[in-house]
C-alpha cells in the first residue's frame, strides 16, 4: 500500500481527470505537500529564479505550483481535471505570471512556447510514455531541465504502521488485491538514489538526475486517514460498495486499536536532470 504514484508505471493516463477529478477538495485537504527545502534544492540545481519559465505537467489542486509560483517564476500549469484545474486556479489567483490549462500534456497546445524547467509533481506516470519524454524535450529550450517530484510512502522498524494493522480488513473487504501490502523500510528507499525512478526512462534525451530525498509525516486520526485513502488511485479504483464498508472499518481500527492518532509517514523525492543540448535522434 504505496502513496508513490512511481510504483504503478504506465497507468491508463485518460484515468487520472477522471479519478481525481471526482473529489479535487477532499484531494487538496489531505494530499501531502511539498517541503520548502525541495524546492529551495530545485532552484538551485536548475539555476530557476524570478526570470525562468516553468511548464508543470499535471498540476493537480495547485500544491507544488503554489511554491513554484512563490520563487517568483511564472508557471503554465497544465492539468486534464476540469474540476481540479478550476481549484488550482483558485488557489493561485493572488499570484501574478501563473496560469491554468485545462488539457492533457500529450494534447496540450504549447502554442510554440518553451520552457526553462518542466516539473511534473506526482503526475508524471500518468503520461504516455512514448510521448512524454520527447515532448519534454521539444518544449524544453536547449539546457533546460526536467523535475520529478513524488512521495513515497515509508515505515520505520518498530514502529506502528496502519497497514499491519489493517491488513486483514483489506483481505476482508477485497481480498486477493495485488496492490495491498506493507509500504517499504525507508532506509531501503533511500539506497535507490540513481535514475529516474520507475517511470520509463528518457535515454538520451535527458542527462542523468540528480536524486534528492526528503523525510515528511503527516498525522490523522481514524476519520482524517479515511478521507487521505479515498484520495487515492487504488482506492477511488474501488466499487463505492466496497470502498466505503472498508475505509468505514480502517477508521474504527484506529480509533479503537491505535489510539486514533497515526502517522503517514513519506520519503518525498526529487529527481532533476538536464535537457541534452541537441536532439540525439536527428
Amino acid at each position: 500500500m504505496t502513496d508513490d504514484p512511481q510504483t504503478h508505471p504506465n497507468p491508463n493516463p485518460r484515468d487520472l481527470g477522471r479519478v481525481f477529478n471526482e473529489v479535487p477538495e477532499l484531494y487538496d485537504r489531505v494530499r501531502p505537500g511539498y517541503p520548502d527545502e525541495l524546492f529551495a534544492d530545485l532552484g538551485a540545481v536548475t539555476g530557476m529564479d524570478e526570470t525562468s519559465s516553468v511548464l508543470e505537467v499535471g498540476c493537480g489542486t495547485g500544491q507544488a505550483t503554489r511554491s513554484l509560483a512563490a520563487l517568483g517564476c511564472s508557471v503554465t500549469a497544465v492539468e486534464p481535471g476540469v474540476d481540479m484545474a478550476a481549484l488550482a486556479r483558485r488557489r493561485i489567483a493572488a499570484f501574478r505570471d501563473v496560469e491554468v490549462e485545462t488539457s492533457t500534456f500529450e494534447q496540450w497546445d504549447d502554442r510554440g512556447r518553451r520552457f526553462d524547467v518542466l516539473v511534473a509533481a506526482s503526475s508524471w506516470h500518468w503520461v504516455d510514455p512514448s510521448i512524454g519524454w520527447r515532448r519534454a524535450h521539444d518544449v524544453l529550450r536547449p539546457g533546460g531541465w526536467a523535475a520529478l517530484l513524488g512521495h513515497v510512502v515509508v515505515r520505520r522498524p518498530g514502529e506502528p504502521e496502519v497497514y499491519a494493522e489493517t491488513a486483514d480488513l483489506h483481505e476482508r473487504f477485497c481480498p486477493g488485491n495485488p496492490d495491498w501490502g506493507p509500504p517499504p523500510l525507508e532506509d531501503d528507499v533511500r539506497a535507490t538514489d540513481e535514475g529516474w525512478g520507475l517511470v520509463e526512462d528518457p535515454g538520451a534525451l535527458f542527462g542523468p538526475p540528480t536524486v534528492r530525498w526528503y523525510p515528511t509525516v503527516q498525522w490523522f486520526d481514524g476519520d482524517g486517514f479515511a478521507d487521505h485513502l479515498r484520495s487515492l488511485s487504488l482506492y477511488r479504483r474501488l466499487d463505492p460498495g466496497v470502498r466505503e464498508p472498508l475505509l468505514d472499518a480502517v477508521a474504527e481500527r484506529i480509533r479503537t486499536r491505535m489510539g486514533d492518532r497515526v502517522a503517514r509517514r513519506y520519503l518525498s523525492v526529487l529527481r532533476v536532470g538536464q535537457r541534452a543540448w541537441s536532439d540525439p535522434l536527428k
